[in-house]
């Protein structure tokens, strides 16, 4: 089925020139009609302009014997006297009786003005408010006045692409205003309720569409990364071919979520976050648009909703304008009770922490836990810790972590960390959330306020690396005396036969190779329990003149 681009019913592929061709009045199931004037669609008028009786009984059977042609039936139109049944004089004088003016609203057209005044009454304000133009959009220097994206958008060149960003950043918003400057015919689908099914029935009507009408279709995929990558192979051919313009939202890295070879057929832009001046400036429209008038046409805003408590809820919304907004259609309809306060309208606001223990804030957070602990900032440490915690993430995963940190970054400078964080981590098997969080706090610090060495973590990488870039290294055979030898047979082979056994020497020293004799005298372990560089940021009264890293 094609869209017919003139009446824009349904129409199959095979009739879509038929139905053209007869004025959009051949369908599927019907076969073409004639147009019916204007004429002949006006009321009746009185008798004394029409034919009579008789004549028109002659015409009628004139046409009704009259061969059909092509399957087209003319529709004849006859005048009836309406008479009533206990007076026929009154019926002739209501034939010259003045006609209802042909012009008159009909009850289903209001209807549908009502209808469409309750839906828009129904919209939250977050959908009320959505940027029509792409002046209105806030916070995105991509639209800006040199935006990239713009610039596209202003030629007509506009890509297939993938918009990565934060909720409530603009991305639906920009699609659609893309849909509207470029004339597009425009698709909206969300993964989370479509699949692949529908994905290619909208591929088979957007290439009808360009071969009828030459027109694009662009196909908006909201929450992109909820199809698998196999699911997002549908894309790969219709957006190659040009058959589609895809714009996938996303709020996950489109480079651990989007097939890369989707990716290759796409462009990626990045939206920053909404600032707080720009939350603050898309709350202040709002409430101007929304607020009521008196009757001079002057804006009455309540007194509630000052400047503080707009920054406030800007604060609150942490850069996402959905939310600000939502939170803003709460605190208006609060402030039309009498008895309300501020504080109950603050009170009122539930904060949830963004946090996606799967996502790319899982990820962020642990490793700003992570570097501030190898960074020696408790502070910091006990920051992101808690908020970890407070977004519900797994303690258990949190003390994993530390028990890696106890030996990446502490290592030989305290070997007490290790047995300290795998105790913690026992502690939160055993106890569990909420009091197991004072055991991981207390591991945190320990570890934070720690010396730090990294010669262990350092001098394995370091052997890693070069098994990884010399093969032939990575295969070097054991030395004889250092092979084991649990068999005759290996005894009589000479494994192990020249080794010496330390403990049997004074000290434990010996004269022996333990390694390959390709890498003889290699050194993979550093003197130095961390680098010698110094940074110029610190101030020289931060940093001290001598140290000591053994």
């Amino acid at each position: 089925m094609v869209e017919c681009p003139v009446c824009y019913k349904d129409i199959s592929l095979n009739s879509i020139n038929k139905h053209l061709d007869s004025d959009c009045i051949y369908t599927d199931e019907a076969p073409p009609q004639k147009p019916i004037s204007s004429a002949e669609t006006q009321k009746p008028v009185a008798s004394i302009f029409q034919a009579s009786s008789s004549s028109a009984s002659k015409n009628q059977s004139q046409s009704t014997a009259t061969p059909k042609r092509n399957n087209v039936i003319s529709p004849v139109f006859t005048s009836k006297k309406r008479t009533h049944p206990s007076s026929q004089d009154s019926s002739q004088n209501s034939e010259l009786a003045p006609l209802p003016s042909p012009v008159q609203p009909t009850p289903k057209k209001q209807k549908q003005s009502n209808g469409a005044s309750n839906l828009r009454d129904a919209m939250p304000l977050a959908e009320k408010m959505r940027p029509q133009e792409l002046d209105e959009i806030c916070g995105q220097d991509l639209v800006g006045p040199d935006g990239v994206l713009r610039g596209l958008i202003q030629e007509g060149r506009v890509p297939s692409m993938i918009l990565w960003g934060a909720a409530g950043c603009g991305k639906t918003t920009i699609a659609r205003v893309i849909a509207n400057k470029s004339k597009s015919r425009f698709v909206e689908i969300s993964a989370t309720a479509s699949g692949v099914a529908e994905c290619k029935k909208i591929f088979q009507e957007a290439k009808g569409e360009l071969l009828l009408t030459g027109r694009k279709t662009i196909l908006f995929c909201d929450e992109i990364h909820r199809f698998t990558k196999s699911q997002q192979d549908v894309f790969l051919g219709p957006v190659e071919n040009g058959q589609i313009t895809l714009i996938g939202a996303t709020t996950e890295n489109p480079s651990f979520k989007v097939q890369s070879a989707l990716l290759s057929r796409c462009r990626t832009f990045t939206l920053s976050k909404l600032s707080q001046a720009d939350i603050e400036s898309i709350l202040c429209r709002a409430l101007k648009a929304e607020s009521p008038t008196d009757d001079e046409g002057n804006t009455i805003i309540s007194s509630l909703l000052d400047d503080e408590m707009i920054q406030y809820l800007a604060r609150f919304a942490d850069g996402d304008a959905r939310t600000a907004l939502n939170l803003l259609e709460l605190a208006m309809n609060l402030s039309l009770r009498p008895t309300t306060t501020k504080k109950d309208i603050k009170k009122s606001l539930t904060h949830t922490l963004v946090y996606d223990r799967s996502g790319d804030m899982h990820y962020d957070a642990i490793s700003a836990f992570h570097k501030s602990v190898r960074g020696s900032n408790p502070d910091a440490a006990l920051f992101w810790l808690s908020r970890m915690i407070k977004s519900g993430e797994d303690p258990l995963f949190i003390a994993r972590r530390m028990v890696v940190m106890a030996s990446e970054d502490i290592g030989l400078a305290d070997n007490t960390m290790l047995p300290l964080a795998t105790a913690a981590f026992t502690a939160v098997q055993q106890v569990g959330l909420p009091e197991a969080r004072i055991n991981l706090a207390h591991c945190a610090v320990a570890l934070a306020m720690s010396r730090k060495s990294v010669r262990a973590y350092r001098g394995l990488t370091k052997a890693m690396n070069m098994l990884e870039e010399d093969p032939v290294i990575a295969g070097a055979a054991v030395p004889v005396h250092l092979r084991n030898a649990p068999t005759k047979l290996m005894k009589e082979l000479g494994y192990g036969a020249e080794y010496k056994y330390n403990p049997d020497f004074k000290d434990g020293k010996v004269k022996q190779e333990y390694l390959p004799e390709e890498l003889r005298g290699m050194k993979f372990l550093d003197d130095l329990d961390l680098g010698a560089r110094v940074d110029p940021d610190l101030e020289e009264e931060d940093y001290p003149r001598e140290r000591d890293y053994r």
